[in-house]
């Protein structure tokens, strides 16, 4: 059957109806040379055996490399029990279930996951959840300009370059770009420079914590040049490490946000994420007609159901920041599941042997011919950027025939104007002796 079901005498009637003689004539504003006069250029139909051998075939080509590429998507271990979980009919089928009774277990599970990222963010309130880290802190940043009724936007320049794009992006389309804080020669946010381009008109400063770099920001006089210019401190953190630092609550945030890959979702070619937003529950009351996510009731646990309820009917009658869809409530889902499989102590676990082999992998770098760390005197967690005299893609060239991922090339990110060199970021699953080939590797 054709894609398009209608017979000839359909189209001739349609055609007839809005008068023009043929298809053609509705694409004259096309220019002819954009127009396909002929069949694609693609193979023929398969029977579903040759199909299936031909997907054999090119699935024989992929190759299993040692991770050590980051950068915001990391390489940990997913539990089997994830993917067990979020593969049910109820989770991996449902969608908008409107019943009461039907959506009671999804509401519930959105309790869980608002609450645990409210823990690990020391924040008030979550939503449930954005499309990815990115986005989260565009979101972030479009709702600092609603909040204060302000319009410019300011990011610290070792705010990750993607990150930096898409919130670029939102703001172009309301008018505004977003402004570039300088860093020092230590790879932290230079306050002088942050102090210059504060004003009254400044709605926020976003700051990325460890920042793209791996090196951990001072939070604390970052957040007290924001708020004495009036502005709002947008944090982008890496929750895992997060289990590990202060929370940004603590240390003078007013939103974070986050990118929850490395919770139940595994790197796919850039998708499917999560993204993580929280807030203080004082600028959710501040949206002129806006709300951005359930509040979460940290003293009563029985009080969730009746809370999420009255903010549902708060996101009918109102407008939201954005549009979510029912598929990343399944990522949400995921990332509620891997949190509550590990527990507080299994995620300090984690985290804690990420940042063991980073620190490993410094020491054995520090006298290596060839690689110099960007930042030497800077503290970092489980990532960290070093220069190379030699190319830096020439080396994730050897790596890949080596089976190593050797790290992100920094060359990718021309708006870090940084030397080119190497992002390195470590996860528990490597270990001593994968890290020792690494250092061969860039011994050369």
């Amino acid at each position: 059957m054709s894609f398009i079901p209608h017979s000839e005498a359909d189209r001739r009637e349609m055609l007839a109806r809005v008068g023009v003689s043929d298809i053609r004539e509705l694409y004259d504003d096309v220019p002819a040379e954009l127009i396909l006069d002929g069949d694609l250029d693609i193979p023929q139909a398969l029977s579903e055996w040759e199909a299936v051998r031909e997907l054999v075939i090119l699935a024989e080509e992929n190759r299993s490399l040692v991770c050590f590429a980051g950068a915001g998507q990391y390489d940990h271990h997913v539990p089997a029990a994830v993917d067990h979980i979020v593969s049910r009919s109820e989770f991996y089928t449902a969608y908008t279930p409107y019943q009461p009774e039907v959506s009671q277990g999804t509401l519930q599970s959105i309790y869980e996951f608002q609450t645990m990222i409210c823990e690990l963010t020391g924040m008030d309130v979550a939503n449930a959840s954005m499309y990815d880290g990115p986005s989260a802190a565009a979101e972030a940043a479009v709702m600092s300009r609603a909040v204060t009724r302000r319009s410019r936007v300011l990011a610290a320049r070792t705010v990750h370059p993607h990150y930096r794009k898409v919130t670029d992006t939102y703001l172009h389309g309301l008018g505004g770009r977003l402004e570039l804080v300088a860093h020092g020669s230590d790879g932290l946010v230079d306050l002088e420079a942050l102090g210059a381009a504060l004003g009254d008109d400044v709605a926020c400063f976003v700051v990325q914590y460890p920042n793209f770099f791996g090196c951990i920001e001072d939070l604390e006089p970052i957040a007290e040049a924001v708020h004495g210019a009036g502005a709002l401190l947008v944090v982008v953190t890496d929750p895992v490490v997060q289990a590990l630092l202060r929370t940004p609550g603590e240390l003078g945030a007013d939103i974070v946000v986050a990118e929850g890959q490395p919770f139940g979702n595994a790197p796919s070619f850039g998708g499917p994420v999560v993204g993580l937003f929280a807030a203080r529950q004082k600028l959710v009351r501040k949206m002129p007609g806006r709300i951005v996510g359930a509040t979460v009731d940290m003293e009563d646990r029985r009080g969730y159901v009746l809370t999420l309820q009255t903010r549902e009917q708060q996101i009918r009658r109102e407008k939201a920041t954005s549009n979510i869809c029912t598929n990343q409530g399944l990522n949400a889902l995921a990332a509620t599941v891997h949190l509550s499989l590990l527990g507080k102590g299994g995620l300090r676990d984690v985290a804690e042997s990420s940042v063991q082999n980073a620190h490993y992998a410094w020491r054995k770098l520090q006298d290596l011919d060839g690689v110099t760390p960007l930042f030497p005197d800077t503290p970092f967690a489980r990532e960290f950027a070093i220069g190379t005299e030699e190319n830096s893609r020439s080396i994730l060239e050897r790596g890949f025939e080596a089976g190593i991922l050797a790290g992100v090339s920094l060359s990718r990110f021309e708006s870090l104007e940084s030397r080119d060199g190497l992002l390195l970021a470590f996860t528990e699953k490597r270990n001593r002796d994968e890290i020792d080939r690494l250092v061969e590797l860039l011994a050369g």
